[in-house]
């Protein structure tokens, strides 16, 4: 009898339909976004001249590091100094009449002192010396003016930054208010980008990236999230993160350049890992059921779910490491089953391949018939 019953089990589990399996096993799991990203600076700044002249010489090219206080235009000076100069002459002159003046001043009071000048002729000599005085105050005035103007016919760099763009040329004449060169100012290197709304839970500051440019494809270089705008742009469903570099910015990143951008957004170094194409149903994005092969039967179970990816979940309750978890639709609870593993991990695709004909195949078959 029990020779029977074992014939007749032996003989059940061959004729129970094989079913793709994954075998459930700990390994790591990372989970990453990818998207564009674009190189933007601190701050840029146009620069111009604030006189109307001649440019005599441009000293820098797009693409060229400035310092603080380096000529970036020269405009023509040769009227400018021959202002300066006459200026110049007339501080002279006002210096000396007012010498005269105060002179003049000394002279009076000691003959009005002595009682041969009146003190009318005091009043006259004092207020030629006041009005010596305010002559002086405003050719010196002049002569400032003049030297600033010379001085501004130089457009220096108001800091230490990079030539963006260069729009004047030596022998054009340049108008103030017009920008003749644009510059990004010297500082930390940035990068933005515009993610979709959608992934905002998963990003926050201080995550790693790995950043790649398409023309430059195998210098990767690593930079971290600094900062998640606080609105949402209502337009484009996005919102715009921005990236510190880890290290000095490589000599190839340039303003505007477009880049490639992975953020590591969830790690687990050993997890109980699943596909998530073998979910079924998923009541709430932290739990779902699958189907277990058990004691030759399908069997169904509720998991709790934790990190997620594009292909795989983590299994925080519901299985344990080697079970065999099936696959597809065309199994119910309860029925009869014959797990066959597929190798799978995760990041790499699940294909499934038709069960080979074996002895079990082949009495189900003889059975149909």
């Amino acid at each position: 009898m029990a020779a029977m019953v074992a014939a007749v089990s032996g003989w059940m589990t061959l004729r129970s339909p094989q079913v793709a399996s994954v075998e459930m096993r700990h390994a790591p799991l990372l989970r990453t976004l990818q998207f564009s990203a674009r190189v933007a600076t601190l701050s840029r700044v146009d620069v111009g001249s604030t006189l109307t002249g001649r440019v005599a010489r441009v000293a820098v090219a797009e693409g060229a590091q400035v310092r603080a206080g380096d000529v970036l235009i020269s405009l023509e000076t040769d009227e400018l100094r021959a202002a300066l100069a006459q200026a110049v002459a007339a501080e002279r002159q006002a210096e000396a009449t007012l010498q005269a003046a105060r002179a003049t001043l000394r002279r009076v009071q000691q003959l009005v002192a002595q009682g041969f000048y009146s003190p009318a002729q005091l009043d006259d000599a004092q207020r030629a010396a006041d009005v010596a005085l305010a002559q002086q105050g405003s050719v010196r005035a002049a002569t400032a003016a003049a030297r600033a103007r010379l001085a501004q016919a130089a457009v220096l760099a108001p800091t230490d930054a990079r030539v963006l763009t260069r729009d004047v040329e030596p022998g054009q004449i340049v108008q103030p208010g017009k920008a003749l060169m644009s510059l990004a100012l010297a500082g930390p290197t940035q990068l933005t980008a515009q993610v979709d709304e959608r992934f905002l839970d998963q990003l926050q500051p201080g995550q790693k990236a790995a950043v790649v440019a398409d023309a430059f494809a195998d210098q990767r270089f690593a930079a971290r999230v600094l900062s998640i705008a606080p609105a949402v742009d209502a337009q484009r469903g996005a919102i715009e993160v921005k990236f510190a570099l880890e290290q000095q910015a490589p000599a190839f990143l340039r303003e505007d350049m477009t880049l490639s951008v992975e953020v590591e957004t969830g790690r687990r170094e050993r997890a109980l890992v699943l596909p998530l194409s073998a979910l079924r149903t998923q009541p709430s994005p932290t739990t779902a059921t699958v189907l277990v092969a058990d004691a030759g039967r399908a069997q169904e179970r509720t998991l709790r779910l934790g990190l997620r990816t594009l292909d795989a979940v983590e299994v925080l309750e519901g299985l344990a490491e080697g079970e065999a978890v099936l696959l597809g639709n065309s199994v119910r609870p309860g029925d009869r089953v014959k797990a066959r593993a597929m190798p799978w991990q995760a990041g790499q695709p699940l294909t499934r391949t038709a069960p080979s004909s074996d002895a079990g195949s082949a009495m189900s078959n003889a059975m149909g018939r």
